[in-house]
């Protein structure tokens, strides 16, 4: 079981890296975050959908088609957990060689003049301090990979047990 949560935990963090690195240097490519934020979720449930695979091969290959709700969730979580640590390295090994300027680039689109000017001070205030919290937090390593797991994880926990709740099946 070790080997599989490991394999099918890596082969989803390197997918979900990998997503994530393109999309970014596309974003950075037109100078422009539309459609990143679904872009990149998409990706995030593309590549936690090898989770789903990765517990369903063990619970028919090697359980005689039986799992229950725990293990298959412990399974997938671990999996998410490896998948996910993974996606917060590339990040930082991209956000720190190749893209340091990001919060910059992202506070000046979403402060843009075409994009505030349909808005309420109220709103735009917002985005201005969300973008004073995230250039917080992106000040130390840390930081960063503290906003980046907070990003995908909860998606892991999702398919981690939305994947359980499928996939679970008792003894007949």
């Amino acid at each position: 079981m070790k080997k599989l949560v490991i394999v099918y935990g890596l082969i989803s963090g390197i997918c979900v890296a990998s997503f994530m690195s393109f999309s970014i240097a596309f974003c950075y490519s037109k100078n422009s975050f539309d459609g990143s934020m679904f872009l990149g979720y998409t990706a995030m449930l593309l590549s936690f959908s090898i989770i789903f695979v990765g517990v369903k091969n063990y619970r028919d290959k090697h359980n005689n088609g039986v799992i229950s709700f725990g293990r298959a969730f412990l399974m997938s979580l671990y999996m998410a957990l490896i998948a996910s640590t993974l996606y917060v390295a590339g990040w930082m090994i991209a956000y720190y060689n190749f893209f340091p300027d990001f919060i910059e680039k992202l506070a000046a689109y979403q402060l843009s003049p075409s994009r505030i000017s349909q808005m309420r001070p109220a709103e735009v205030a917002a985005i201005r301090g969300q973008m004073e919290t995230f250039k917080d937090w992106y000040s130390s390593p840390v930081g960063v990979a503290g906003a980046t797991y907070m990003e995908i994880l909860p998606v892991g926990i999702l398919v981690s047990l939305i994947t359980a709740l499928i996939l679970k099946k008792r003894a007949s």
